[in-house]
C-alpha cells in the first residue's frame, strides 16, 4: 500500500511536466495533490490499523474482558480491571492521526475536485465506520472538529456529546445509502474491501444503521425501533458475500495476527471454550498451547483473573501450556482478514428485531439459525480448513434449537460468539444487552470494585495539549474512567 503511494507521487511529479520539461502544469503555490483513490486504500488499511492499538485496546483490553481470552501474564490489564492509561486510550491515539485524518481528507479533496456522489457516500460510510468505533469506545470525542488541522486550522478540536454524533451518524448512512446506485464506484479495484461494489456498501450502509440504531435500544427505544425499521426496508447484507472485511497480505499485515506472532501469552477463556463445547467452530478457533492438538477432549480454557502465582495457588500448575491458545494454523496469521460487520451479525441482529418488535417477517428462528450458520461458514475466509460442513451445522442448531422463552440472551450470547477477535463490537454489544452474562473477576488490586468496566480512558496527553476541551468532556460525561457509563449505556 506505501509502496503504490509513493508510485503515484512519483508519477504525478512527472506528469505534470511536458516533453521539453519547460514547465510545470501545477499551481506552484500547491502541494501536488493525490489522488483520492489511493488514499481510500490507506484510509481502509487505517482502519484495520497495526500492532499498536490491536494488541491494547482490542485485544489486551477488551478481548479478555470480554471473556475470549485470558492470560496470567501483568500487562494484560483488561484481564485483572487493572489501569494502564497508555493501552486504554491506544485506539484513540492511532485513530486521529490516520484513518480520521484521511477521511475527512478525502472529503475535503472531494468537494474540491467535485466528485462524483457516490464516492462521497463510500467515504462517508466509512468515515461512520470509524467514528463509531471511537465514540462506542470512548464516548464523547472529537468529531465536528476532528481531522481539521490542516483544512481548517482546528489543532484542539472540542469533544462532541455521543448523544449529538449518533444522530449524525445515523444522518450520514441514511444519506450515504440514498446516494448509493447498482454499478461500480469510481474508486474501482483502489476499494480493497468491495472493489467498488456500490449495492454492497449500500447494504453495508444500512447494516451499520441496523447495528447503531440497536444501539440506542437502552436510551431511546423508540428511536432505536425507528432506525432499525428505516434499515431493513433500505436493504441489509444477505450472505457471506456481502461481509465488510479487510484481507491481510504480507506487506499490510493483521493487527491482530503481528500481535499473536510478537506475544504468546494469550490463552482461550474458560468462559468461550465451556460455551463452545459441542461446537463446530471449537477446534478451529482454539488449540492446545504445549502440542497443537484440536481434539475437543485436549482443549481446556483458562479462568479470567489470574496472573502466575494465583494460577500456582488455586492449581498446582506453574505454566499455561495445557491450555488452549487461539489456532495458530488458521486464525492468528498476519495475512487473516480483519472483520468489521459480518453478515451473522446482520441476521442475529434481525432476529432481536422480530423477537422486540415483529420486525424482519416477525419470526426470530430462521434469522437465529441464518445467523449462526453464517458465522460457521465465514472461517473458511481464514483458510480452507476453517470450513465447517453443513452437516455438521445442522446437526448443532438440532441439538442447540432456538429457544423462543429465552430469545434475546441466546441470540446476542452467539453475538458474542460471532465477534471473536473484532472485540471491539463484543464489548460494544455486551454493555448494551447485557448478554453473555460474564462473571467478572476480583483480582487484587483492580480499579473497578470488581466490575467489568464499561469504557476505555482518553490520552493522558490531553491534559496538557487540549486541557480546556478534556475538562469539559469531563464534565459533560463524567469521570475517566474505566467505570464511566457512555450515553448509551444507561443503567
Amino acid at each position: 500500500m506505501k509502496k503504490t503511494i509513493y508510485i503515484l507521487l512519483f508519477a504525478l511529479v512527472l506528469g505534470a511536466c511536458d516533453e521539453g520539461f519547460d514547465e510545470l502544469n501545477v499551481d506552484p503555490t500547491k502541494p501536488v495533490q493525490v489522488d483520492v483513490r489511493n488514499k481510500l486504500t490507506a484510509a481502509q488499511g487505517f482502519l484495520s490499523s497495526q500492532r499498536y492499538d490491536n494488541w491494547r485496546a482490542n485485544l489486551i483490553y477488551q478481548s479478555t474482558m470480554m471473556q475470549h481470552f485470558s492470560t496470567t501474564a501483568g500487562y494484560w490489564a483488561g484481564d485483572k480491571y487493572t489501569w494502564n492509561k497508555g493501552y486504554a486510550s491506544s485506539l484513540i491515539d492511532r485513530y486521529y492521526g490516520n484513518v480520521i485524518k484521511s477521511v475527512e481528507d478525502m472529503l475535503f479533496q472531494l468537494a474540491e475536485e467535485e466528485g462524483p456522489e457516490e464516492m462521497r457516500a463510500i467515504t462517508r460510510i466509512l468515515r461512520v465506520v470509524a467514528y463509531a468505533r471511537l465514540t462506542d469506545l470512548y464516548g464523547d470525542i472529537p468529531y465536528s472538529e476532528a481531522g481539521q488541522a490542516v483544512i481548517s486550522e482546528i489543532l484542539l478540536p472540542k469533544y462532541d456529546a455521543q448523544s449529538e454524533i449518533y444522530p449524525d451518524l445515523l444522518k450520514e448512512l441514511e444519506e450515504s445509502a440514498a446516494a448509493l446506485g447498482t454499478g461500480t464506484s469510481g474508486f474501482g479495484a483502489a476499494d480493497v474491501m468491495y472493489n467498488g461494489d456500490q449495492g454492497k456498501w449500500k447494504k453495508l450502509a444500512n447494516s451499520m444503521m441496523l447495528r447503531l440504531g440497536l444501539r440506542l435500544i437502552k436510551v431511546d427505544p423508540a428511536a432505536s425501533q425507528s432506525w432499525v425499521t428505516k434499515a431493513i426496508a433500505g436493504g441489509v447484507m444477505t450472505s457471506n458475500d456481502d461481509i465488510f472485511y479487510l484481507q491481510h497480505d504480507a506487506d499490510n499485515r493483521n493487527g491482530n495476527g503481528s500481535t499473536f506472532l510478537a506475544d504468546g501469552n494469550p490463552r482461550m477463556s474458560k468462559t468461550f471454550i465451556d460455551f463452545l463445547q459441542g461446537d463446530p467452530r471449537l477446534p478451529i478457533l482454539a488449540a492446545r498451547r504445549g502440542d497443537g492438538s484440536t481434539a475437543p477432549v485436549d482443549l481446556i480454557g483458562l479462568p479470567n483473573g489470574l496472573d502466575s502465582q494465583l494460577l500456582l495457588d488455586s492449581t498446582g500448575e506453574e505454566n499455561t501450556d495445557n491450555y488452549a491458545e487461539p489456532n495458530r494454523g488458521i486464525i492468528t496469521g498476519e495475512d487473516a482478514p480483519m472483520f468489521f460487520q459480518t453478515y451473522a451479525e446482520v441476521e442475529l441482529m434481525l432476529a432481536e428485531a422480530a423477537e422486540r418488535w415483529g420486525l424482519a417477517g416477525g419470526d426470530p428462528e430462521p434469522h437465529y439459525n441464518a445467523g449462526v450458520r453464517a458465522a460457521m461458514k465465514m472461517l473458511e475466509i481464514y483458510k480452507p480448513e476453517g470450513a465447517i460442513a453443513d452437516a455438521d451445522i445442522d446437526a448443532y442448531l438440532l441439538a442447540n434449537p432456538f429457544d423462543a422463552g429465552n430469545a434475546i440472551e441466546q441470540i446476542n450470547t452467539q453475538y458474542w460468539a460471532a465477534t471473536f477477535l473484532n472485540e471491539y463490537e463484543t464489548f460494544a454489544n455486551w454493555r448494551r444487552t447485557g448478554f453473555p452474562v460474564l462473571v467478572p473477576v476480583n483480582y487484587p488490586g483492580n480499579v473497578t470494585n470488581a466490575t467489568i468496566p464499561r469504557r476505555l480512558t482518553y490520552s493522558e496527553s490531553e491534559q496538557s495539549v487540549n486541557p480546556d476541551n478534556y475538562a469539559a468532556a469531563l464534565a459533560a460525561q463524567g469521570p475517566d474512567e474505566l467505570t464511566t457509563r457512555v450515553w448509551w449505556d444507561v443503567q
